[in-house]
């Protein structure tokens, strides 16, 4: 399927590793034009040299740098062209016990997966309505409709970023334009962070990684961690010409594990 984003130019945050590069990947193959970020410059310069051999027809523009300041953000808007497609994603909060978090703690989680994303859209959207096109894409979390216990700072900051997409996708001087604006909640998906949170909850346990890694695999009906690359494609659907008339969801890629009927 063509998805009609030949020549786009899509932002995508975060897309140095992981879920965020498996994103900027799939655009790249399918021919629009990047501007990524990431706090590592050697691993970004790494990731745009990988996209360019995906497709020799797109360019892919770096800025490198936390995306959490304005800073930042303003410079990958100014390497943009025209923004077409933006892909927010951020590092998440790290695990723990709430009684150990200070008011810092809160409101640097709810800087980066809040406030971040939403400044990028306010950027934005309003010239994607000008232009007849855009897509938003927000990655959050599967903790978004099933709380993780010790994720309790990115529980609450993702939670408040749906309930704000949920009305701002809403807005018929978007969505009449053809603007959508959707959210991707992660499952399992063998990432660096997921490596991670997997080590810290073995280490606080004291139990066997392989072994602990090995049950929360046996937990998903799909019996496997997700990969970026199917991610990445997943994403790319959404920023396609034929995702026009979905807009305010919350799509769960998670193997199955949540058990709920809604």
């Amino acid at each position: 399927m063509d998805l009609g984003i030949a020549g786009r130019w899509a932002v995508v945050c975060a897309a140095s590793k992981g879920l965020g590069k498996g994103c900027a990947k799939a655009l790249a193959v399918e021919g629009a034009n990047l501007v990524i970020n990431a706090r590592g410059k050697a691993d970004l310069e790494d990731a745009a040299q990988e996209f360019r051999a995906c497709n020799p027809n797109i360019e892919v523009h770096v800025v490198a740098g936390d995306i959490g300041t304005e800073a930042v953000r303003s410079a990958m808007l100014l390497a943009c062209p025209r923004v077409d497609i933006l892909v927010n994603n951020n590092g998440g909060p790290p695990p723990g016990d709430f009684r150990d978090w200070s008011r810092d703690d809160w409101l640097k989680a709810v800087d980066a997966n809040m406030v971040t994303p939403i400044e990028l859209i306010k950027a934005t959207v309003d010239s994607m309505a000008d232009n007849g096109f855009g897509r938003v894409v927000n990655i959050t979390s599967g903790a978004v409709k099933a709380p993780i216990d010790i994720l309790g700072l990115s529980n609450g900051a993702r939670s408040g970023l749906t309930g704000f997409i949920a009305g701002l996708a809403r807005q018929p001087s978007l969505a009449a334009n053809n603007v959508t604006i959707n959210n991707l909640l992660p499952g399992a998906f063998d990432t660096e962070r997921l490596r991670n949170n997997l080590s810290t909850t073995a280490q606080k346990t004291n139990q066997d990684l392989n072994l602990l890694r090995e049950q929360r695999v046996q937990g998903i009906p799909s019996r496997r961690f997700g990969t970026a690359d199917e991610f990445g494609a997943f994403c790319a659907f959404l920023c396609s010409e034929q995702a026009g008339y979905m807009t305010g969801q919350n799509l769960l890629l998670d193997g199955g594990s949540y058990p709920g009927t809604f």
